[in-house]
């Protein structure tokens, strides 16, 4: 383990609260610097000051979001640990290979803190539910490893999000940068939704992996199918909270009756456009049901970085006769050319769009 000035290596666990309910707010503890390092305090989502080591060199994320975070800043060859999920991303493997050779030390829900600490991590990034976990806080506490705290459950926390990790890893212009992106990608689709009436806008449903795991008005998808400008039909429903995931009914979908129905899971689509229960709905009868795209993560998931894109994608496809000067290949090329330096092939970009082929089953990794 690396020792600076005799103590072990101070590790900053970034702690990203996805899920609804689970902010807190006030002021908390002040992180100590160790003895003869270099650093600089920042402040975290629960407004705790944090010390950073100024040469931030092995990252560990426990957490997908900081994972894929950590690769859109240009630091994916700093990762030393990573959740098992980002291996089965085969475009994120090609792009960033650091991926494949990164520790898995977080499995079924835990840390195991020995692996954790052979990677002798600069820094730990973990998810809001380990957090919670009195037990799992006290083996980090007792390793000597400070944490900070990121939480997101709208667009705009998710910026917020990006610039703490940034300014965390040394990103901070690339952070900017993406935010920047970002917003015009909002501006760009507002200014052309904002002009359909709330009556006529598309009633869809968003099937998150599984066909009937969807939208709580709590989290990230929640807002960006609002800036897409449709009626997303679970929010503010009431839905089953099962593992932090939220589950609609069948008959509440029945009920609903969207007009389109998008999916981020090939599975979750297939089984929807092959199962009789589901056949009596519009989005179904109509064919418009659509996978979401997949690049270096499942578009539109909770845990992605390319929420812009799922943005500016849902409008063309649920609006294409408004969005018809949008053109999605370019975009794509764009997106993962000036944000992870890679320069697609015209037919990757169909993958990528397609959605097929870039996630493997798990089991495979």
């Amino acid at each position: 383990m690396k020792a600076y000035g005799g103590k072990l290596a101070i590790g900053i666990i970034i702690i990203s609260l996805i899920l609804s309910g689970c902010g807190q707010t006030g002021t908390q503890e002040v992180s100590k610097a160790p003895e003869n390092v270099s650093g600089f305090y920042m402040i975290d989502s629960f407004g705790r000051e944090v010390f950073v080591p100024d040469n931030v060199e092995n990252i560990a994320c426990l957490y997908s979001f900081a994972g894929y975070a950590v690769c859109l800043l240009g630091r994916g060859d700093g990762l030393v640990a990573v959740p098992d999920g980002l291996q089965r991303d085969v475009m994120l493997m090609e792009i960033v290979p650091q991926v494949a050779k990164a520790a898995v030390p977080r499995k079924s829900g835990k840390i195991n803190i020995e692996e954790l600490l052979r990677q002798d991590p600069d820094i730990v990034i973990i998810r809001g539910d380990t957090a919670r976990d009195e037990k799992e806080v006290e083996q980090l506490d007792k390793a000597g490893l400070n944490y900070i705290v990121v939480e997101y459950t709208n667009i705009e926390e998710q910026q917020r999000a990006i610039s703490i990790i940034g300014e965390a890893i040394g990103r901070k212009e690339e952070a900017e940068a993406f935010n920047r992106y970002y917003n015009d990608v909002i501006q760009r689709v507002s200014e052309v939704v904002n002009t359909i009436p709330e009556d006529r806008r598309v009633r869809m449903y968003h099937a998150e992996n599984q066909a009937l795991r969807t939208t709580h008005s709590s989290t990230l998808p929640a807002d960006w199918s609002r800036a897409a400008g449709v009626v997303n039909v679970s929010v503010g429903e009431e839905l089953n909270l099962v593992n932090n995931d939220y589950y609609a009914s069948l008959e509440q979908v029945l009920l609903w009756n969207p007009e389109v129905i998008i999916a981020n899971e090939n599975t979750a689509m297939k089984y929807i456009l092959g199962n009789p229960q589901w056949s009596g709905i519009e989005a179904v009868q109509k064919g418009r049901v659509y996978q979401l795209p997949h690049g270096i993560s499942r578009w539109g998931h909770p845990g992605s970085v390319e929420t812009p894109l799922a943005i500016l994608w849902t409008a063309k496809t649920v609006y294409p006769e408004l969005f018809g000067h949008i053109d999605m290949e370019k975009e794509v090329e764009y997106f993962y050319r000036e944000f992870f330096g890679y320069q697609l092939s015209p037919e990757m970009v169909q993958q990528v769009l397609s959605g097929e082929g870039l996630r493997k089953p798990k089991g495979e990794v």
